[in-house]
């Protein structure tokens, strides 16, 4: 067994603290940069110079290490990634290396910069909280820099208000965009069609750069600090799981990026990375592909009812829920995404280093939920005593696939496990954006209407 930590261990500003650490490494992605059209358009992977007001704006991306008691065997701690109490998950750290690259680029070129981004909630909240903070901070202003976001009609529920909503001139510029489509991961296409309609026309009449934010390296460029942060808060172990809940598990390929950023750093190397996938019954995809190769939901257990407690019960795969209230539920509208294209990148690596995955229901978790909420009691990441509060179910799922992993002997021969926290907030942590301050779209000509009206709000035409 690896040694104990007098935790919670804490960088409390990861993004000013290893911002050396990130020069080689932005430099990398740079030059691996695609893309010059004004649809592609993308700012430099490079962050402006320091300053006071760079300092304050990332202030809020902390990462600690907490204890979590041992359970059959294993060593289990808790990578929190949720300190940002403007959004509580870990897509604060991406939205904040984004947001600092349009800033750079619009104070080198002066040219303005209207992000667009499709979300199933949380990058949408995080984003929009970066962009604020940006203007608040003073590195740019609200004529300068402005955001679109597009989400799921299912999603509307986790959207955190703030002054891009509820100040009317922000609003003005910022405009939230709900769609109410067949599938919620529609989002993408329709965000997509309009910024490859409309990029050209926006930017010749108006200067402005439409920016889709969605690439994966705009997410692994910060999702690498994770592997820097276990490099300085754990301690030294042969080989170590990491269990993170996922819809496209960016934010492990960010974590195996940095996991090799800091072999190029030189010291001792991390120990041996092995990937274990948390997801629920609604989006299994990436479990599906890691067990049969393909995304198909034609390879889900069959389920049965049980005529005794009412419960949909299987016994076929221990990768699945052993009992669900519903075999077609959706747990959490955080995770959307079917047949991701990241698949091919996760399953090699989890076939070369170990890991696995698996799925959890509602029920299972519910039934876990006292005894994770006794785990994290003493973390920083507590949670209500009443489920029903919870709007985030990430972390509780990561846990309940721990622990369910570990019952059925599916976790690998390592006894360190590291479970990234990348989302936990309740009812009581944010104001839901109202109806009346959001608007819709139901295909990329109503987007692109919402999208000229804000460039207008804060620009007339050249």
């Amino acid at each position: 067994m690896t040694t104990t930590l007098s935790v919670p261990s804490l960088v409390a500003d990861a993004l000013t603290h290893y911002r050396s650490a990130l020069a080689p490494e932005f430099a990398t992605l740079e030059k691996a940069r695609t893309g010059a059209g004004d649809a592609e358009f993308s700012p430099a992977f490079r962050l402006p110079e320091p300053t006071a007001a760079l300092e304050r704006f990332f202030s809020v991306s902390g990462i600690a290490v907490a204890d979590l008691p041992d359970y059959r065997g294993h060593r289990l701690r808790l990578l929190d990634l949720m300190r940002n109490p403007g959004t509580r998950t870990t897509k604060t750290l991406a939205s904040l290396t984004i947001v600092a690259r349009a800033v750079r680029h619009i104070t080198d070129t002066g040219e303005r910069i209207m992000i667009v981004t499709p979300s199933s909630a949380n990058k949408a909240t995080a984003l929009r909280d970066a962009v604020q903070r940006a203007i608040a901070c003073g590195l740019v202003t609200a004529d300068q820099l402005q955001i679109t976001s597009v989400v799921p009609a299912a999603s509307v529920a986790k959207l955190w208000s703030s002054a891009l909503s509820e100040d009317p001139e922000l609003r003005a510029r910022n405009p939230l965009v709900v769609h109410d489509g067949a599938e919620p991961a529609a989002v993408k296409d329709l965000a997509t069609a309009f910024v490859t309609t409309h990029a050209h026309e926006l930017r010749r009449r108006y200067g402005v750069r439409l920016w889709y934010t969605l690439g994966l390296d705009n997410y692994r460029a910060a999702d690498l600090l994770r592997a820097f942060a276990e490099r300085d808060l754990l301690p030294r172990t042969a080989s170590r799981t990491h269990v993170h809940s996922v819809s496209s598990a960016f934010g492990l390929l960010g974590h195996d990026l940095g996991h090799a950023a800091v072999a190029r750093a030189g010291g001792a190397p991390l120990p041996s990375a092995r990937y274990f996938l948390v997801q629920h019954l609604g989006t299994p995809d990436m479990v599906l592909s890691l067990r049969h190769g393909s995304h198909s939901r034609d390879n889900l257990p069959t389920y049965r009812r049980d005529p005794g407690d009412g419960l949909y019960r299987q016994d076929s795969d221990p990768h699945f829920p052993a009992s669900t209230f519903d075999p077609d539920e959706q747990l959490d509208a955080t995770f959307y995404t079917r047949r991701p294209a990241t698949s091919a990148r996760m399953d090699p690596l989890i076939a070369a280093h170990g890991g696995g995955g698996v799925v959890v229901s509602l029920h299972e978790c519910l039934s876990r939920y006292a005894q994770i909420r006794r785990m994290l009691a003493d973390t920083g990441a507590a949670l209500p005593a009443d489920p029903r509060r919870l709007r985030e179910w990430s972390l509780v799922m990561a846990l309940t696939g721990t622990l369910n992993a570990a019952d059925r002997g599916l976790l690998p021969d390592s006894d360190d496990v590291l479970v990234h926290g990348s989302g936990s907030y309740t009812c009581d942590d944010y104001r839901p954006v109202p109806a009346h301050r959001r608007v819709t779209a139901d295909d990329a000509g109503d987007l692109a209407r919402h999208v000229t009206a804000a460039v207008r709000a804060a620009a007339r035409p050249a």
